[in-house]
């Protein structure tokens, strides 16, 4: 045993509520926690980085981590935290989600079987499909009476809320269907404790009453924050929705900037959350940020961590790279270092136009490449004229009205990036 597991979540204030007696039970023995997954898709994003953390440092303090990808509660749909009931996925669907997020996860948890407290992963399919309704309501829902299901949070407010539909059956014996989760691994793994997010406290504490009722055992639940942006925004989302950890969805590039563009108060509790630095590393980070914080330092250094853990070193080599291209002195040099989709990431939302690569090899003179041939800007004279006031870039060096793009002005073969002045930028793209 290292670390006191309650007391690393206190400091790195992942710590919400946490059941009488729990703090004791992890002291007395190695313990098993498990944690809950939704596999509505073949990825995890990085509001499940706060769980993925939970089971993480449970590891570090040496006890066993167990993670329940949800086959089974995925085809029912959990109320809490919604207000309105999500599309149900098909079986097929479900077990390709489930298989990608097991790789996922492999990133963050030790899974070596030589390990006492190697991790564990667990799909509730896999004791659910065999049971019927009939004796499901008869060895399980017979525990748990209607009123403490309807006295629960996530099912009050979806039924008194004036914006909500209502709740269907299938929903609300979700928390049944969760509660009988724990007390399967409780029977079956020696699981005795249930983790999530503060949203998760009704469905865990029901799972500790089944222990209490069914199992003659005794439970403990342990939640964490609901993680909030200071500006009042969700977390996880970017303009383009969700920030996944696929990189076929979200990209190292924007992953990276994603946690760069961190507030400086967003910076110090997310450093602390998502990273494994030790407690005098992250107060002297802090501290460093709030002398000199122009520098971001605290930002850097978080999005370093974090990429490096999700995408390996590489990619955050390559993402800090792309960032700081921009600022390059080298610029034409060091822009030909990446690849097309990264390129494509650091302008994103620029506007293009195709031209003809044969007219670049002949040789585009400027006035047609600003103007007729692009349409970067309103005509002819306007480009003569930004052109005699010197304010005219191509792949950020000035040039005149006597130049012409040619093929040693395209990058990586394809692309020539003009600017009028510093705010306006064009990507030609040679086709």
């Amino acid at each position: 045993m290292t670390d006191n597991f309650i007391d690393v979540l206190k400091w790195r204030g992942m710590l919400n509520d946490l059941m009488p007696g729990t703090e004791e039970h992890l002291q007395e023995q190695m313990r098993a926690a498990y944690i809950g997954f939704d596999p509505t898709a073949d990825s995890l994003h990085i509001g499940n980085l706060v769980p993925i953390m939970l089971l993480a440092h449970f590891q570090r303090c040496g006890h066993k981590p167990v993670a329940l990808v949800g086959g089974a509660t995925g085809m029912i749909g959990d109320p809490s935290g919604k207000s309105s009931e999500r599309n149900l996925l098909d079986e097929a669907t479900l077990i390709h989600n489930q298989e990608a997020i097991k790789l996922q996860l492999g990133q963050f948890l030790e899974f070596d079987k030589q390990m006492p407290n190697a991790a564990l992963m667990v799909n509730n399919y896999d004791w659910m499909k065999s049971f019927s309704f009939l004796n499901f309501i008869r060895d399980v829902g017979k525990h748990i009476s209607v009123n403490y299901m309807m006295a629960k949070d996530s099912v009050k407010n979806r039924i008194t809320s004036e914006d909500s539909e209502g709740m269907s059956f299938t929903e609300f014996t979700y928390q049944l269907v969760q509660g009988y989760d724990f007390l399967y691994l409780y029977q079956n793994q020696n699981c005795s404790i249930q983790m999530g997010g503060s949203d998760q406290w009704g469905n865990i504490t029901t799972g500790t009453e089944l222990i209490r009722r069914v199992g003659n055992g005794k439970g403990f639940a342990i939640t964490c924050p609901l993680i909030t942006k200071s500006d009042g925004s969700k977390f996880g989302k970017s303009e383009g929705g969700n920030v996944w950890l696929d990189p076929k969805r979200t990209s190292p590039y924007k992953f990276y900037q994603y946690w760069l563009n961190s507030s400086d108060q967003d910076a110090e509790n997310y450093i602390k959350i998502f990273t494994f630095l030790e407690k005098e590393q992250i107060e002297n980070l802090i501290q460093l940020h709030q002398l000199q914080p122009h520098s971001r330092s605290l930002q850097k250094r978080l999005a370093q961590e974090i990429t490096s853990m999700v995408h390996g070193l590489e990619s955050y080599k390559n993402a800090e790279k792309a960032s700081q291209i921009l600022y390059s002195k080298a610029f034409k040099t060091d822009i030909q270092t990446l690849d097309e989709a990264t390129f494509l990431d650091v302008f994103e939302g620029v506007p293009q136009a195709e031209v003809s690569m044969t007219k670049i090899q002949a040789g585009l003179d400027m006035v047609a490449a600003l103007s007729g041939e692009t349409g970067f800007l309103a005509s002819n004279g306007e480009a003569r004229r930004a052109l005699k006031e010197n304010s005219i870039a191509v792949n950020k060096e000035k040039v005149n009205d006597q130049y012409a793009l040619g093929s040693s002005d395209l990058i990586n073969g394809s692309y020539i990036i003009l600017n009028r002045g510093k705010r306006n930028t064009f990507i030609i793209r040679a086709v």
